[in-house]
């Protein structure tokens, strides 16, 4: 399933509640019935939820959450978020091949938003089931001019339902996410599995520089009130201030001119910025001198700027005993075990505001490049992170004996 404009040159593109986007849901809820859950359903934000119950009833001892996002970037890789909608599933499969129930519960959430790739909005689903859903965004539009709400609505989803499907931590054991790695690390020390020890802090923002649009051949350089060299500007100083701290990451991954022309100076840039830290002071330091050099850059060049941050998402270090898990598991595989940080942000990061997570990274191929369809994993370590997740369930298991 692939958006319009995509699926054409095959190319992978599933951005929020399109028809590719449903048709993904729905074919996940399908396969969740295969594999034996005894419950899914399609939540008001879209989240696909399928339910393997305890050995003792639905509601008899606290559930297991798992998941990962079912939602893509544009023209991006098959196995980001979808592994750790996949890898929690065919662990249940297998329990319910053999008639077996655990002491607990098992909870998948295909979470239906991760990406923020149609709307501003970004971790809307995982934030749902947090609380952490702001109705603003409701009023956010597409490129289209398409309000969520209305995209929702078009869904069949129920707005006024959002607020129900927070989730009681005191029900849950915690939240455990498997995810390729999207980074190079595991691939260049040849390791199959790594244990996440943290998330990144980051925050985001939207931006756009108004100069003066003029014509480019009687312009003289002295004069030019151009949007775009002010957002470059601030590219360089932000490559230069981020490598400063030897592992903060900012980018500038969105850049436009609108109604550009090749014989015009640009009048108006808009850009987005992507600023990436280990830890919430380290983030906010970084964004602080970027946001002061992009005033300075503006009042030295005459011209003006607008921002809007749309996201910010604490760091989220792993939960102790969760990791442990991660580490046993790995180990008992006869997999060296390797920690490390992530880079970049998942659905865990939200679920880690109200309970204890952990996550496990598996190797990505072709230098773990992600976000582009060169994004590759093999059978083999998927088989592998599989095992890992079955290993976790047993520790579980014998720890509630």
């Amino acid at each position: 399933h692939s958006d319009p404009g995509y699926a054409e040159q095959g190319q992978l593109t599933v951005t929020y509640l399109t028809d590719a986007h449903r048709a993904c849901a729905q074919q996940i809820s399908h396969w969740m019935r295969d594999c034996g859950f005894d419950q899914i359903d399609i939540d008001a934000v879209g989240n696909v939820v399928g339910r393997y119950h305890p050995k003792n009833g639905a509601d008899a001892a606290p559930y297991l959450l798992t998941g990962s996002h079912y939602d893509t970037v544009r023209n991006g890789g098959k196995y980001d978020g979808r592994l750790g909608v996949f890898v929690p599933m065919a662990c249940v499969r297998e329990l319910h091949q053999h008639g077996r129930r655990l002491s607990f519960g098992i909870e998948l959430v295909a979470f239906a938003e991760e990406e923020g790739q149609r709307f501003k909005a970004t971790f809307l689903a995982s934030g749902a089931l947090i609380g952490d859903f702001k109705t603003a965004w409701l009023d956010q539009q597409d490129a289209d001019g398409i309000t969520m709400r209305q995209a929702m609505q078009q869904a069949g989803l129920r707005v006024d339902d959002i607020a129900k499907i927070r989730r009681d931590p005191k029900r849950y054991l915690g939240f455990v996410e498997v995810h390729i790695e999207q980074g190079p690390v595991l691939n260049e020390l040849n390791l199959p599995l790594g244990v996440v020890t943290s998330i990144n802090g980051s925050v985001r923002y939207l931006g756009e520089v108004i100069g003066t649009a003029s014509h480019a051949g009687t312009t003289p350089m002295d004069r030019r009130r151009d949007a775009v060299c002010a957002v470059a500007e601030l590219a360089l100083y932000m490559e230069q201030r981020a490598a400063r701290d030897g592992d903060s990451v900012a980018t500038i991954g969105l850049l436009q001119v609108p109604n550009g022309s090749i014989n015009v100076v640009p009048g108006r840039c808009t850009f987005s910025l992507d600023l990436r830290a280990p830890n919430d002071s380290q983030r906010d330091a970084l964004a602080a001198d970027v946001l002061a050099e992009l005033a300075a850059i503006c009042e030295r060049r005459g011209v003006r700027h607008v921002l809007e941050e749309t996201m910010r998402a604490a760091a989220a270090p792993s939960a102790v005993a969760w990791q442990k898990r991660w580490e046993q598991a790995v180990q008992h595989l006869g997999v060296p075990l390797f920690c490390l940080p992530s880079g970049a942000g998942h659905d865990a990061m939200k679920l880690h505001e109200i309970m204890p997570q952990a996550m496990l990274f598996v190797r990505g191929e072709n230098a773990g490049i992600s976000h582009n369809p060169l994004e590759s994993t093999t059978c083999d370590d998927m088989q592998l992170a599989v095992k890992a997740f079955g290993h976790v369930l047993e520790q579980l298991e014998s720890e509630k004996r």
